[in-house]
């Protein structure tokens, strides 16, 4: 890859102008290399100190040297390989990144934008195929919004993906290449994606849009376009950056714990990073002061295995408090006996966002907190006992609960569901089994996105494994406790 030299001359020479001059020079700067940034950058890295921003999820990701700091991933078997960076709050943005191919012979990279999930995103990938593609990728189900040939995509390419409102589109090398509407989550960070390929990246920066906007776009063709070299690139220096690092807080705190959040409350910026590789015990109480933890090594994978290990394994009475649990989460949180969860936020549930395997006699709390991205259950109760579930908020989710409808040893459960907010896509509340006498009891309930909603499931569960019988819905005072009036469509 050509010499990064230039690119830090420019730096030299805005050091050297002084504070006046300096500020003209970006100015500068800022008008010719990025015509569609604003005045506030909110993301850059170029690599050149490391890949403390990022967490990984699946793949061989290493910063290396090529010309200069570059992260590549080099496992092209990977069947999914992805590293993500930002805040989940983050809405309307810009997101770039230098992309080679080192080998693209049967996979894709690309860089993803409104990643909701470790496989909820949108991304523009540069394919096999010699094409540049702007998918929309939920779980499995991946929609071509549209593509475009690219030329030598094991070049250097600069692939830019604008997300505004509803509205998604993709650029290479500053030519517009596909545009659409798409459906998912309308907030999320960035990432760097691979799938049965190897590649390096460079160069990211995010930069926000106004809703309804998207950035300049060049006229040139894609495939006319020369490939760009490293030397030009528009993105801000890593020093810009205000995300904070592993090292600013990643170790649990004994600070003040904030009262539980309201359904209502945006979701908080992780103050740090910390990669999981072993599951952590809890006894007594853990706050870990809005770090985001995420599984790596043996805990890094999104299986949907029921086998999977938890990030954190609560004994009986533990509390766990102020927690971020970011892609991957492996099987999220089990707790053995009682215990007490409170503004814990799950940015992509993975099998599981919470397990409770209790007694007969077990009182489980989750109080504030939210969880993202679940393609089945949010929160799976294996044991006995009683869960209660307030003033949560849930996103893109299958079910928000579920009685185990055929463990071996079955028991009486109960779930209080109380002032949660649900918004779309959902696919019901709560899962009971009335056969064994469980209860659901609702209230304060807000659907957002949906018109109609699946609130109390009843299943006739058993005990021998097969796939319970789903026997009806709805309130009937005996097992579903709610009236109509608990619950708001909005």
């Amino acid at each position: 890859m050509p010499s990064a030299t230039p690119s830090r001359r420019r730096r030299r020479l805005v050091a050297g102008l002084g504070a006046a001059g300096a500020a003209g020079a970006v100015t500068a700067l800022v008008a010719i290399l990025v015509p569609s940034a604003s005045a506030s950058t909110l993301f850059s890295d170029d690599f050149e100190n490391g890949a403390g921003n990022w967490s990984k999820s699946g793949g061989a990701w290493s910063v290396v040297s090529d010309g200069s700091k570059v992260y590549q991933q080099a496992k092209a078997d990977s069947e999914l390989a992805r590293v993500f960076a930002g805040e989940v709050t983050w809405t309307d943005y810009s997101v770039e990144a230098k992309i080679k191919g080192l080998d693209l012979s049967k996979g894709l990279a690309g860089v993803a934008a409104r990643a909701s999930g470790s496989s909820t995103m949108y991304r523009l990938a540069l394919t096999s195929a010699g094409k540049a593609e702007l998918q929309s990728v939920k779980g499995s189900a991946i929609t071509v919004l549209g593509s475009a040939a690219v030329s030598d995509p094991a070049a250097w390419h600069t692939v830019r993906v604008d997300v505004s409102g509803s509205s998604v589109s993709g650029f290479v090398d500053g030519a517009k290449v596909a545009s659409g509407t798409g459906s998912l989550t309308g907030t999320g960070r960035i990432g760097l994606v691979t799938s049965f390929a190897s590649a390096e990246f460079d160069d990211v920066a995010v930069n926000p849009l106004s809703a309804g906007t998207t950035s300049p776009t060049a006229t040139k063709s894609a495939t006319a376009s020369p490939t760009p070299t490293k030397t030009a690139s528009p993105a801000p220096t890593k020093t810009a950056s205000p995300t904070p690092t592993k090292s600013a807080g990643a170790t649990p705190t004994a600070t003040a714990t904030p009262a539980p959040t309201s359904a209502s409350t945006a979701w908080p910026k992780a103050t740090g990073e910390k990669a999981v590789t072993a599951t952590i015990p809890v006894s007594g109480t853990l706050d870990g002061g809005n770090v985001r933890y995420f599984g790596s090594g043996a805990l890094g994978s999104d299986s949907q295995d029921e086998s999977q290990d938890p990030i954190f394994k609560l004994a009986d009475g533990a509390v766990l408090k102020n927690v971020i649990l970011g892609a991957p989460a492996a099987d999220g949180i089990h707790c053995s006996g009682s215990c007490t969860l409170i503004n814990v936020w799950w940015e992509n549930v993975g099998e599981d966002a919470a397990t409770f395997k209790g007694g007969t006699s077990a009182a489980y709390t989750v109080d504030g907190g939210g969880a993202k991205g679940a393609d089945d259950k949010v929160f799976q109760h294996n044991g006995g006992g009683t869960l209660t579930i307030k003033n949560f908020q849930v996103e893109d989710f299958g079910k928000l609960y579920r009685s185990c409808g055929n463990c071996s040893t079955q028991h009486k459960r109960a779930v209080i569901v109380q002032n949660v907010v649900a918004t779309a896509p959902a696919g019901s509340l709560v899962g009971i089994n009335s056969n064994f006498g469980d209860t659901a009891k609702i209230s304060g309930v807000t659907v957002i996105g949906k018109k109609s909603l699946d609130i109390c499931v009843k299943f006739t569960g058993n005990s021998s494994g097969k796939e319970p019988t789903k026997i009806g819905t709805g309130p009937d005072g005996v097992n579903c406790i709610y009236n109509e009036s608990d619950i708001t469509f909005k």
